[in-house]
C-alpha cells in the first residue's frame, strides 16, 4: 500500500533523545551508587575527567559517547523550552 505523504526523518531530534536518555541512566546510576549526580555531571561537563562519573552500570562509558558539547546544548534548550 503506497504512502501518500513524505515522510520525515530528523536525525537531530533523534540524537538529542538519545543524548537525554543517557544523560538520564548516568544519573540514576550516580545516585544509586550515593553520589549527587548534578555534582559530577557538572564537574565531568566542566573538566572533561570522566574520573567524576562512576563506571557502576557502565556510565563512564556512556556519558563518554557523547560529546560534551552536545550535553550542554541540550540542556540549555530544555531549561529554555521549560521556563517559557
Amino acid at each position: 500500500m503506497p504512502q501518500e505523504q513524505t515522510s520525515l526523518f530528523n536525525i537531530q531530534e533523534i540524537d538529542s533523545e538519545l543524548t537525554r536518555k543517557i544523560v538520564n541512566e548516568v544519573y540514576k546510576s550516580l545516585e544509586e551508587r550515593g553520589y549527587n549526580p548534578t555534582n559530577q555531571i557538572v564537574g565531568y561537563l566542566i573538566s572533561g575527567d570522566p574520573g567524576y562519573i562512576s563506571n557502576y552500570q557502565n556510565a563512564r562509558n556512556k556519558i563518554q559517547e557523547i560529546d560534551r558539547a552536545k550535553i550542554v546544548e541540550i540542556l540549555l534548550t530544555d531549561f529554555r523550552n521549560n521556563g517559557k
